[in-house]
């Protein structure tokens, strides 16, 4: 076993100048996770869809989707414990397949970072933020909003990964400790009120008697994206792997801690709101069934504290996003292979973060809102659906391929004899994960979205195979993209 690397000298084994500021400690490299997959936010938009499909009794496909995302994270955490760089799967597929493969892992992680961002800044937008101060629903409106937010996240992300750390920190606390007084607050007042009812539990609710419940695409399979839409996004630590102290094992840790915390807290509130619906029909028609609950229960001015909550976790979640896009981009560029890869990989000296990377998803964001319409641009939010169970797939595939050449690093995170069962399982359940997501009707116009995107970054890769060959040619820190004159 070779010895874990100090963390000041870990780029620079992987053939990188330290550009980045090792800042975050474990409890922030956990939160960086931790606010990507964000129970209540998650629960909190999709918790609707539940009652429609499935009615209540949907909540235990939550513990099955839990399991199988467990599984993916125990092999992710596997690759970030011996390669802990910035780029995460794009970095592991160059270096132990080959980089025309890394580089394709780089742009799906691109792809669903991207529309994750838009899917999450919207729904602050239009779910929380004008709700929470009065605003009639308006798509204009909800907008404007959004690019505010977009820019107030990319000003953050680029004035200070500390800062980011901090305030991603302090959104997770205020989470955990929400979803936790909630869970008792729901649960002690329906029992106190008699309002609720622990029959909900295995009630179908108004998908009582359909007939496609158990069918392929139907009910009961279509409420699992629940659990596939929220357990998503624990790798965003890999993606920082470069500003963590002692990534080896804190990153891997955080990846898996991550996973685990949020399904038992997520599992714990979705029981605490079924069992605290008063009125099943009701619940089902309103737009916002969390709200509900709690102003049925808790009352009006607990529904606002909620919102307020709900905000900070969607802010949180948002920006963490943005800053794991910025370092993608980033990673790629300082090998050369990005678009404007030149000025993506520079970093400031005065804030030791890539500016440039950081406000690319700014620009697109700002440009979708302004440009993309309606209809586009709900398909677009919900493409992001798929990218990530896509890319978790294809990374369990690169592991059960590449395992055997991978260091043994002592002291760091190793599933040891475990790690052929572990990736074999994550395997089949994410060949059902995309089938699950991919199975419902209306998934088509998403699906040539998904298609698309990988279609734009296509024409870029064969741009880079006839004129720019040589820089697919090396492993990432082989070679200094700036040098050269094809670079």
């Amino acid at each position: 076993m070779k010895p874990v690397t100090d963390a000041d000298e870990v780029s620079a084994t992987y053939g990188y100048s330290s550009e980045l500021k090792r800042t975050m400690g474990s409890f922030q490299v956990f939160a960086v996770s931790f606010a990507f997959i964000s129970v209540a936010v998650g629960i909190f938009g999709t918790y609707d869809d539940l009652l429609v499909n499935s009615g209540p009794v949907g909540i235990w496909t939550w513990p099955v989707a839990l399991a199988g995302q467990l599984l993916v994270a125990l092999v992710i955490a596997q690759f970030a414990a011996r390669i802990p760089l910035s780029g995460s799967s794009y970095q592991w597929a160059s270096r132990l397949a080959n980089p025309r493969i890394g580089w394709g892992f780089g742009w799906l992680t691109f792809c669903y970072l991207i529309t994750g961002l838009l899917a999450i800044d919207s729904a602050m937008a239009s779910q929380c933020l004008m709700p929470l101060f009065g605003m009639s629903p308006d798509e204009g409106t909800a907008r404007v909003i959004t690019v505010v937010i977009l820019v107030v996240q990319a000003i953050l992300a680029i004035a200070s990964t500390r800062l980011v750390a901090v305030l991603n920190s302090l959104a997770v606390g205020v989470e955990l400790a929400i979803v936790v007084i909630l869970v008792v607050a729901l649960l002690v007042a329906a029992a106190v009120t008699g309002r609720g009812s622990v029959d909900n539990l295995v009630s179908r609710g108004v998908a009582e008697g359909s007939t496609n419940y158990f069918a392929f695409g139907g009910g009961l399979m279509a409420v699992m994206i629940v659990g596939l839409a929220t357990l998503v996004g624990f790798d965003s630590a890999a993606n920082m792997a470069e500003e963590a102290r002692d990534p080896h094992r804190s990153v891997p840790r955080a990846i898996v801690g991550s996973v685990a915390a949020a399904g038992i807290l997520g599992m714990l509130f979705l029981i605490a709101l079924t069992v605290a619906i008063d009125d099943i029909a009701k619940v089902t028609e309103a737009g916002s069934p969390v709200a509900v609950i709690m102003r049925d229960q808790l009352g009006a001015p607990t529904e606002r504290i909620l919102l307020v909550a709900i905000a900070i976790a969607f802010f949180g979640g948002g920006m963490v996003t943005m800053t794991s896009c910025a370092r993608t981009v980033f990673a790629m560029s300082r090998d050369g292979r990005f678009p404007g890869h030149r000025v993506m990989r520079r970093v400031s000296r005065r804030t030791q973060t890539p500016i440039a990377a950081t406000i690319l998803p700014l620009v697109i964001g700002v440009v979708t809102m302004i440009a993309l319409p309606g209809d586009a641009l709900i398909e677009l939010i919900t493409s992001g659906t798929l990218f990530p169970a896509i890319t978790y797939g294809l990374i369990v595939v690169l592991y059960l391929a590449v395992r055997k050449r991978l260091d043994r690093k002592k002291g760091a995170f190793d599933l040891g004899r475990f790690e052929l069962p572990v990736a074999v399982s994550a395997l089949i359940w994410s060949v059902c994960a995309v089938t699950v997501l991919l199975a419902p009707a209306g998934t088509g116009v998403p699906l040539v979205i998904v298609a698309g995107l990988i279609a734009v970054g296509g024409l870029y890769f064969v741009f880079m195979v006839l004129f720019r060959r040589d820089v697919l040619d090396v492993e990432p820190g082989v070679a200094d993209p700036m040098a050269g004159p094809n670079r």
